[in-house]
């Protein structure tokens, strides 16, 4: 029992924060056990294996990265643990340049990132191992294939930016683990310069400091490579600074604070054009986002000039520049969502002015807008909706021709989808939009129900296809997604009005939409499951300890869940600005009053849950899922059970494909133990996927 700042805060199971300690290790072993013989005892497991195959999706999920003649994009062909990194030349050939499971036959090592030279001729690769904080970068020869440069280690959750020649480039790493004091876990990032060939001790820090240890960099360079831009942002902030710097001397820079962050309030992502200007996308003075111009000398906001103005009703999502020569003016595309559904509009980029809406395959969403570099006439993206997987398209800004370039696949039956939004009335009278996918052309009654949620960080919900979806309505299940205050769907007041002091109203937003759902008649209590992931499993695991009444069944992936203690673990100190500090005692209260693991109370009939998580889990802490599923055990007088599902060699939000399909199996699985839904007594799938009514709001 804790005394901070005269409240009387109790945790009876510190003691299993320390997951070296033998009785940890003896309570999580026994965890396993109990979860093994439950799950031997879900009867339909298998089919609910078979079903999420054919509805699983495979091949090309996101737009390729292009450098002149040369594409870059990652594939994950059916049956691969892995996505592989493909070369595409100018004559269509494509040859593959990295194979993860080549490399680490466990398929426990993936392909995290890559960032290609401007000219094309190599590329920077990161694999990563689940959950080991290593992250090298190698450094490859795009034509042959040969390593040419690395492992630079420390390098995890990095930028990197090339400078022109292929030569040299920037880099975010943490500092060497013999230059920290002991028992520092901070970040402690550093921005380096390394030149291709020279050992990454020779690497020269040109920005950050120990009065930042916390701080993530993004990282852009000049197409004429005379200038660097960093934005720096402590943790992931509503707000960042950013700096510019001259390179006539690229090993010391000069950097001059364009954009004060705390000033400001706001997020500016700064883009180079031609010139001396920047393209700034912000959201100061404008929540939903709008798209500035403004010199790279340095003037404040007062001196930027709007060039496509903000949308209250359809926050901004990206925009891309499309700058060939041989365009007759440069223009800009920019992506914006109304209620749930993307578009597209192209605009003249001198002025702005709106030229035309690109047509779109559906009402569905648009995501990784990508132009060619260092000048580019097209534009890629991708699009999916909920019953669409990730398909790429390519608009060509010279020709105005839209065509579907690549795409995902779905390896068998599927089910035909309804696909809607909706709206519900919050508690305080607030309108929050619902997205439901239900079987089309059945009767819409009461169903089994699997409701979803986020609500943090601005990350906005969209009714993406998602195959844990596509095989529970194919089931003859609703699945639901509850656009929840905190989240980024109505822009930055959206999210303002859901974190820190105002973090409770996600909570209370995501118990309305499921009374909403029972109180409509699409479910009810006994037919109603909710599922969350990593921020998402907080709010859902608040959600049942705060209202355990409304529902059958939790399932909660990498939650937080000790919100008095979160900062110990993970990241958590990085995440002060979206829930707050038990440090402060003006904020402790704002955690205390949804911290599900205090909320914890005994003798009540708590839902099923199943927490699940990887055995180490470097973002939130694996202490989380182990202290929550103690209490709740400890606390419930109810005949439902609570599970705990480890994974070892997996990462709090990347897995092998393999294990996530085993995953993604038994999050269903029990779900519909739970919920009644049966596979037994289900409809058979008809063989077409399609969707209804897709993006109408009622």
């Amino acid at each position: 029992m804790d005394d901070l700042f005269g409240f009387s805060v109790s945790d009876p199971y510190r003691w299993m924060e320390d997951a070296e300690d033998a009785r940890v290790r003896d309570w999580a072993a026994a965890q396993d056990r109990l979860f093994h013989v439950c799950r031997a005892g879900w009867p339909e497991r298998r089919l609910w294996a078979s079903l999420l195959d054919e509805v699983s999706s495979f091949g090309v999920t996101e737009p390729p990265t292009v450098r002149g003649s040369v594409m870059f994009l990652a594939e994950r062909a059916r049956g691969d643990e892995q996505r592989r990194l493909l070369v595409v030349g100018a004559e269509g050939d494509t040859r593959v340049l990295v194979d993860p499971v080549e490399i680490d036959p466990s398929g426990n090592t993936g392909l995290y990132a890559w960032w290609p030279s401007r000219e094309g001729e190599r590329v920077a690769v990161q694999l990563e191992v689940a959950e080991r904080p290593g992250s090298d970068i190698m450094v490859l020869d795009v034509r042959t294939g040969a390593t040419v440069d690395g492992p630079l280690p420390r390098a995890r959750n990095t930028s990197l930016a090339w400078l022109p020649g292929g030569e040299a480039f920037y880099y975010v790493s943490r500092v060497p683990d013999e230059e920290l004091a002991p028992g520092d876990t901070r970040l402690q990032r550093r921005v380096r310069l390394h030149h291709i060939g020279s050992p990454w001790q020779d690497d020269i820090v040109v920005f950050g400091g120990e009065d930042a240890p916390d701080h993530y960099y993004g990282l852009t360079v000049s197409a004429d490579g005379r200038h660097l831009a960093i934005t720096a942002m402590a943790g992931p902030t509503s707000y960042n600074d950013v700096y510019m710097a001259d390179l006539d001397d690229p090993r010391s820079p000069r950097f001059v604070r364009i954009v004060d962050g705390r000033a400001t309030r706001a997020r500016v992502l700064p883009r180079f054009l031609a010139g001396d200007d920047l393209l700034l996308v912000t959201d100061h003075q404008a929540p939903c986002g709008r798209v500035c111009v403004a010199r790279r000398d340095g003037a404040g906001p007062a001196a930027w000039r709007t060039l496509v103005a903000e949308d209250p009703d359809a926050p901004l999502d990206e925009c891309a520049v499309l700058d060939d020569p041989a365009l007759p003016r440069p223009l800009l595309l920019v992506a914006r969502t109304r209620h749930g559904a993307s578009t597209l509009t192209l605009h003249d980029l001198a002025t702005g002015r709106d030229l035309t809406t690109l047509p779109l395959p559906g009402a569905g969403v648009v995501s990784s807008l990508r132009a060619g570099a260092p000048h580019g006439r097209h534009a890629w993206f991708g699009y999916c909706d909920a019953t669409t997987p990730p398909t790429i398209y390519r608009y060509d800004a010279l020709t105005g021709e839209m065509e579907q370039r690549a795409g995902a696949s779905i390896a068998g039956h599927r089910p035909r989808i309804r696909s809607r939004g909706v709206r519900y009335r919050a508690g305080d009278g607030t309108e929050i939009t619902m997205f439901l996918f239900t079987p089309a052309g059945e009767d819409q009654g009461s169903r089994p129900t699997l409701l979803y949620g986020y609500g943090s960080f601005g990350m906005p919900m969209r009714p993406w296809f998602f195959p844990m979806a596509a095989a529970w309505v194919g089931a003859g299940g609703a699945y639901a997604v509850a656009c929840v205050r905190g989240g980024g769907e109505e822009g930055q007041r959206w999210h303002d009005a859901g974190r820190g002091p105002r973090k409770h109203r996600a909570v209370s937003d995501f118990n309305d939409a499921a009374a909403w759902l029972i109180d409509t008649g699409r479910t009810t209590r006994d037919q109603l499951a909710i599922f969350g992931q990593s921020a998402g499993g907080l709010l859902v695991t608040a959600a049942a300890v705060q209202r355990p009444e409304l529902y059958a069944a939790v399932i909660a992936e990498g939650p937080l869940c000790d919100m008095v203690r979160y900062e110990s673990f993970g990241l958590g100190r990085t995440w002060t600005d979206e829930f707050g500090t038990a440090a402060d005692p003006r904020q402790l209260p704002w955690l205390l009053r949804y911290s599900p693991y205090h909320a914890v109370t005994p003798g009540v009939p708590y839902p099923a849950f199943l927490f699940t998580g990887a055995v180490t889990d470097l973002q939130t802490g694996e202490a989380h899922v182990t202290k929550m599923c103690a209490a709740l055990q400890h606390a419930t007088t109810g005949d439902r059970p609570i599970l705990m599902r480890r994974d070892p060699d997996t990462a709090h939000a990347a897995f092998p494909a393999g294990k996530e399909h085993a995953l993604s199996t038994d999050i269903l699985t029990f779900a519909a133990e739970h919920t009644g839904l049966s596979l037994t007594k289900a409809a058979p799938m008809p063989p077409h996927l399609t969707t209804a009514d897709a993006g109408d709001v009622n």
